[in-house]
């Protein structure tokens, strides 16, 4: 009976630890399968540092160009149009003949009052007879005293037709060079608004409009600034608007490649939109300007002073702040808030938060977080080739 009673206690317990020995077999062979994970690789980014530069300040605003000159013709004599003398959309110089109107009633009023001034000057001649013969007379008192002073009377009453006559003919010779309508000034002309066989009207109620002239070289360019503006370039603690530099660009060019002066600035701020109006002045030798057409202004300021600059794309936004990363010498980046200001050259200004030469991640921003360590790759801060110089006059 004991033996049968052991028996079943030696297999029950070599199978108990055989069990075990199994489990410890397999947690061992399970323990020498498994492998480490590989260390992280620091992520790769391109610095650059950041640069310094001396810029001046400046302002942009919309304006549009008008002419210096220009010019409403209308005749200053009526009749039928003859001719019209000149391509519409031309230039037209000071004098060139415009309009030609019939001559032949004007040349008839001078030839009328030539004729009047002949026989105002003839009845005059015998006026003057008449007198040297009643002082010989009233001497020897064949005539009366009365009778002389009428006749020095009809002498003076001569000299005054005769003057009346010559302004008369003098009128009549300013209708006759009046027929022709030359230009008052040099510009581009507009088209014919009168074709020849009409009839023009001088007086009132309204002279006909026979076409426009606009000045062409220089033009103007007027723009609204804010207030703002005109306390910083144009006040009175500012160095004077008047010479002050402008620069120009159409809608179709990059940049502002036009340089003018500024030359007027309005005498009042105008109290509805709180802005004053100024003008600059510039050259338009080939006629690429036109009247009326929108321009872009830049307004220079006088001073200069140091900027930073960086790329747009080392910029990264934090909810409603900027900020930039920077390489620390150990090799991972600092988060680093900042100021921006408005484009210079292709590159950003940072008015704070940032010092020149600092080194600003440019690339792979997205894929850092502040305090890793990154494998840096060295560049320069490279300005955008489509950028047009802005940071100092030409």
């Amino acid at each position: 009976m004991s033996s049968t009673f052991s028996r079943p206690q030696s297999v029950s317990f070599r199978s108990h630890a055989g069990g075990w020995t199994a489990a410890a077999i397999f947690v061992v062979t399970a323990s020498g399968c498994r492998k480490d994970p590989p260390p992280m690789q620091a992520p790769q980014v391109t610095v650059a540092p950041a640069i310094e530069r001396v810029v001046a300040d400046w302002d942009e605003f919309t304006g549009h160009f008008e002419a210096v000159n220009s010019v409403e013709v209308r005749p200053r004599v009526g009749g039928f149009l003859q001719r019209v003398g000149f391509t519409e959309g031309a230039i037209v110089h000071q004098g060139d003949i415009l309009f030609v109107i019939d001559q032949r009633p004007y040349e008839a009023e001078v030839a009328r009052a030539e004729a009047v001034l002949a026989q105002a000057k003839t009845r005059n001649q015998l006026a003057g007879m008449e007198v040297e013969r009643a002082q010989k007379l009233v001497s020897s008192q064949a005539i009366s005293r009365e009778e002389l002073d009428s006749r020095t009377s009809g002498q003076a009453e001569g000299n005054a037709a005769i003057r009346a006559a010559e302004a008369a003919v003098q009128v009549a010779r300013l209708n006759l060079e009046w027929t022709v309508v030359r230009a008052p000034i040099s510009g581009r002309v507009g088209r014919a608004e009168v074709t020849p066989g009409n009839v023009v009207q001088a007086g009132p109620p309204s002279p006909s409009l026979l076409t426009t002239i606009v000045s062409i070289d220089p033009i103007y360019v007027y723009f609204d600034t804010d207030e703002q503006a005109y306390l910083k370039y144009m006040g009175a603690q500012s160095a004077g608007p008047k010479g002050r530099q402008v620069l120009i660009g159409l809608a179709n060019e990059t940049g502002f490649p036009h340089e003018g002066r500024l030359n007027f600035v309005d005498n009042r701020v105008n109290g509805a939109s709180g802005t004053i109006n100024a003008r600059a002045l510039l050259s338009n030798p080939n006629g690429l300007f036109t009247p009326g057409l929108f321009a872009r202004v830049r307004l220079l300021g006088s001073q200069s002073h140091p900027a930073v600059l960086v790329q747009d794309q080392a910029i990264g936004t934090d909810q409603d702040r900027k900020f930039v990363l920077v390489l620390k010498s150990d090799n991972s980046v600092e988060y680093r808030p900042v100021v921006t200001g408005r484009v210079i050259d292709g590159l950003r200004t940072v008015e704070s938060g940032l010092k020149p030469g600092e080194r600003v991640v440019i690339n792979g921003l997205m894929r850092v977080r502040p305090g890793m360590k990154v494998a840096a790759t060295n560049a320069s801060m490279v300005i955008a080739e489509s950028a047009a110089p802005a940071s100092a006059p030409k």
